[in-house]
């Protein structure tokens, strides 16, 4: 069983939410990325989302973008991303990470290192579960293999426009948990309509049957709650980088731990 499984085992056991903040690989400063996923991790959090930094980031509102601009001008790029990921696991043998971004420098890091080097290397470094927002299931056989053959799982988007056909396809192939986008547009864009994720988890529940994650527009406890109530999962993403951006370097962990117990405990509540 993969670390993404047993943890989602765990919490349902537990009857319990799963927290999952991102935090872009390099940000706010280019070495802090290791102990920032550590005080995560003891903040409450259960699985990481680690973003690869890109410099065309079709997904990713301007608060994600900033930040992957941010850590391009440090030069953290994929290599650094799987360094990170197995200086974390010195410490921490437990806590699924899953690295989330494009293709290309995937696509790069392949050309350079040859074919199925990043699921091997990704691996070996680590990681549990990859989510390329650009590939979508009926183009990314290949690479499905690869990971599968790695142990990795393949984490897919849905959207309030998936169509029926898309949710069964990703129901297929997709493994660990699938990530609902709650909002049409882009990270940290417009207002979360609760009402409607409570009534589109069913439609993708006929056909994923592992556990759906919910994020875009989470900003705050109560939000977060919202939607813990519906969904087996809580992904934040825009927010946790506007908590860190402007910090300096000795409050950029406590204060994000400081945010993250606050969306635990009302998880939890």
């Amino acid at each position: 069983m993969s670390r993404i499984a047993a943890t989602f085992e765990r919490l349902a056991q537990a009857r319990r939410k799963a927290l999952i903040p991102y935090i872009t690989a390099g940000f706010p400063f280019a070495d802090i990325t290791p102990d920032l996923m550590h005080a995560m991790v003891e903040a409450g959090s259960d699985v990481i989302e680690l973003g690869v930094p890109f410099s065309d980031p079709m997904a990713d509102g301007p608060v994600v973008q900033k930040a992957g601009e941010r850590a391009l001008a440090l030069g953290i790029g994929l290599k650094d991303v799987l360094e990170m990921v197995r200086a974390f696991r010195q410490r921490d043998a437990a806590t699924p990470v899953v690295l989330m971004g494009y293709a290309n420098p995937v696509e790069r890091y392949e050309l350079a290192n040859g074919k199925g080097a990043f699921a091997r290397d990704a691996a070996a470094a680590g990681v549990d579960g990859v989510l390329i927002v650009d590939y979508p299931p009926e183009e990314c056989e290949e690479f499905a293999a690869q990971l599968k053959a790695q142990g990795l799982d393949l984490i897919f988007l849905l959207a309030p426009t998936s169509t029926e056909q898309r949710i069964q396809q990703v129901g297929r192939v997709a493994s660990g948990y699938v990530y609902y986008v709650s909002l049409k547009g882009v990270t940290g864009a417009g207002h979360l309509d609760t009402a409607a994720v409570e009534e589109a988890l069913p439609r993708i529940r006929k056909h994923v049957k592992i556990p759906v994650g919910v994020g875009f527009g989470i900003r705050d406890a109560v939000s977060a709650k919202a939607v813990g109530r519906v969904a087996d999962a809580v992904v934040i993403g825009s927010k946790v980088i506007q908590v860190v951006e402007d910090l300096p370097r000795e409050e950029v962990l406590p204060q994000l731990a400081a945010f993250l117990r606050e969306i635990r405990a009302a998880l939890d509540s």
